[in-house]
Parts: C-alpha cells; sequence; structure tokens
C-alpha cells in the first residue's frame, strides 16, 4: 500500500513538474541576463515598427515600436498554448533618446518577468504607451526565422551575411507582399512595408553553399542511376545474346515445314 502511495505521489510531482504548477522557470529575470552586451548596437533608427538582425549564432536582435504599457513575449508551441520567450540584453528607449537598461526598467517600476506560458515586459514609470522602443536579443533555429507579430505595422527582417532565400526549396517567406533588398555587407532584408495582418512572420533561408552541396548530391545520384540503369542494360543484352546462342529465343519461319504433326 504504501509503495502504491509513493508512486502516485511521485507520478503527481511528475506531473506538477512538467505542468509548471510549481513554478519552476518563472518569475523575474535576471538582471546578468537583462544587463547583458547585445552582440551589435541595436537598429534604433529604423523606419520599421520592428526590426529584427538574425545573427550567425541563430541568435537575433530585436527593436520594435512600443504601443501599449505592457507587452507580451511568447512562442506557439504547436499544441495550441504558448511557451515564454527567453529574452536577454533588454533595453528600453524612451522617445527622447534616452536608453535604459533590462534591470533599470525593474528599478523604475517596470518589470521583466516570465511566467509559464509567456515573458512580460511591462513599461517604467513615466514611459508613455507609445512612442517609445523596445529592444532584446533572443535564440532561434538554424536556417529559419519565426516570430508572432508582437506589434501591428510594417516589419524588416535581415538575414545574416551569405544567407539566401531565392531558390524556392530551401528559401520561403510567409506572409507575402513583402520585397527583398541587398546592403554593402551583402545582407539580404526581407521588407514588408504595409502593415502585416498575419499571427506570425516566419522565413526559411539557406547558404550559397548549400546549394552546391545540393548539387553535387543531385549529381552524384544522377550518376549512380545512370550507372546501374547501363549496368542493368548490359547484363540484359548479355543474357540475350546467350540465350540466342543456345537457341533458345530462334524464331521458327512461317515457311518451315517444322515437325510432322504428331511431334508437335
Amino acid at each position: 500500500m504504501n509503495r502504491r502511495l509513493l508512486l502516485a505521489a511521485g507520478c503527481l510531482a511528475l506531473l506538477a513538474v512538467t505542468s509548471g504548477c510549481l513554478g519552476i522557470g518563472t518569475g523575474p529575470v535576471s538582471a546578468d541576463r537583462l544587463d547583458s552586451e547585445p552582440a551589435a548596437p541595436y537598429e534604433w533608427e529604423t523606419n520599421r515598427t520592428a526590426h529584427v538582425t538574425i545573427q550567425e549564432n541563430t541568435q537575433f536582435r530585436t527593436v520594435m515600436e512600443t504601443n501599449s504599457s505592457t507587452i507580451e513575449l511568447y512562442r506557439r508551441d504547436g499544441f495550441g498554448g504558448t511557451n515564454p520567450l527567453s529574452v536577454q540584453s533588454v533595453r528600453y528607449r524612451y522617445p527622447n533618446g534616452t536608453v535604459i537598461t533590462g534591470s533599470e526598467i525593474q528599478n523604475r517600476s517596470g518589470e521583466v518577468r516570465q511566467t509559464r506560458d509567456e515573458t512580460i515586459v511591462a513599461l517604467p514609470d513615466g514611459a508613455p504607451p507609445s512612442g517609445g522602443a523596445l529592444a532584446f536579443t533572443s535564440g532561434g533555429t538554424p536556417k529559419r526565422f519565426t516570430l508572432p507579430t508582437y506589434v501591428e505595422g510594417t516589419y524588416e527582417v535581415v538575414l545574416p551575411p551569405d544567407r539566401r532565400l531565392d531558390f524556392p526549396i530551401f528559401g520561403q517567406v510567409s506572409p507575402g507582399n513583402y520585397e527583398t533588398e541587398r546592403d554593402a555587407q551583402g545582407r539580404v532584408h526581407v521588407v514588408w512595408a504595409e502593415p502585416v495582418t498575419a499571427d506570425t512572420v516566419s522565413i526559411r533561408f539557406y547558404l550559397q553553399r548549400d546549394l552546391y552541396i545540393f548539387g553535387g548530391i543531385v549529381a552524384l545520384v544522377g550518376a549512380v542511376g545512370g550507372g546501374g540503369l547501363f549496368y542493368y542494360r548490359r547484363q540484359i543484352d548479355r543474357l540475350r545474346q546467350q540465350r540466342l546462342e543456345m537457341g533458345i529465343d530462334v524464331e521458327i519461319d512461317d515457311d518451315d515445314e517444322g515437325p510432322p504433326p504428331g511431334m508437335r
């Protein structure tokens, strides 16, 4: 009986942990993460509502205009729910150009807090609901960028150097109605000049060398397949020749008398 109770208690504890009931991983984000330096300066001077720069280490830097005193940052989990977006190097810029760190947001009666479903950023006291800008760094996946449209407006996503999206199999962009341009560093910019109404912005891109690798694989498969077909046909021709030499496939003309009826 005690063993059954212990097993039931263990299962209940496991369910509590996996469902987040114990609050593990929730609460205020640490100052070390909030105040860490971004890999490069944020693009504050942008003419887009949201500007995203994807880094080569799959992380990305985001600057977005604020239109509310509270912003919820999350990712969809594919099962109808959400998970909190892990953020670091958080900055807020007032309309007058003053930039403060994430811990300063918290010290000024704002907050950067993680719950089971989202990361909540509450602007500091004195920050207007609109006119300012929030910047943060987060992580992604290799060769793919997907992020909910937290704010309504125009979007711009800058791919890492040497990344492309022209080849249909490897490159995809959603939603449509976008434009692309290339800067002096060879980076591709994906721009939605009109306000984005979709729930998510998604880009699949590739390295230029991926096309050469793919082309080499296709050529190798074609060569192996062609060689196998040639060998197969040669074997068939050889067997046919052997059968002819053995007289198995020798056809008798209609004019030949052939064997007597009784022998047929």
